[in-house]
């Protein structure tokens, strides 16, 4: 039988509804917008992109921080992607306000105790890439980490920008900006997590 616009599909006496496509995209989300769904707080990211389907974000990044923030109606990625055991990586930009010595810099890569979380850092990339600018490459997700992880040997973390998720990347997005991913950014990502070919 086809089925026109607007007629009602029931089954058993009960409508049916179509799954909602499933949406996987990227925002370079600025200082200032906040990682919840609370439509209380004034600068939530749900209320700031506005998005037509009903998203939510894979991983936060904090107020203050910004760059790449996953978000999609995919249960089962957001899921993988913040089950720490499944050690993403993420990549992070980040400016000090001073140079890390190189025992320092040694220190946080073995990993350092962060004394109000009451849990260790697991092993971490570190690479300098400008006079006071590093990459860190982290496969865990605490709360406020390379922040903790640097106020812990007494500097404090200027900028902080995430650059990459898994495979997905920031690349020459400008802040505020939302894309869906590409269909090689979203196989690639989904093919990472073993997870391909199942969506849609």
């Amino acid at each position: 039988m086809q089925i026109e616009e607007g007629m009602q599909v029931c089954l058993d006496g009960r409508p049916v509804v179509p799954e909602a496509r499933r949406v996987y995209l990227k925002l370079y989300k600025p200082p200032g917008i906040v990682c919840t769904a609370d439509l209380r707080e004034k600068d939530n990211v749900i209320s700031y992109i506005q998005y037509p389907v009903r998203v939510t974000y894979a991983g936060r990044l904090d107020k203050n921080s910004e760059g790449l923030l996953l978000l999609t109606n995919d249960g089962d990625l957001i899921e993988n992607l913040m089950r720490s055991r499944n050690a993403h990586e993420k990549e992070y930009e980040v400016t000090l306000s001073r140079e890390m010595t190189d025992p320092e810099l040694k220190k946080l890569c073995s990993g350092v105790w962060l004394a109000d979380l009451e849990k260790k850092t697991l092993p971490c990339s570190i690479e300098r890439i400008g006079e006071k600018t590093y990459r860190f490459v982290l496969t865990q997700g605490l709360n406020r980490q390379i922040r903790r992880m640097c106020k812990s040997i007494g500097i404090h973390v200027r900028r902080l920008k995430r650059v990459r998720v898994a495979s997905v990347l920031l690349a020459d997005m400008y802040p505020g900006e939302l894309r869906e991913l590409t269909e090689v950014e979203r196989d690639t990502l989904l093919d990472s997590l073993d997870r391909s070919g199942r969506f849609f």
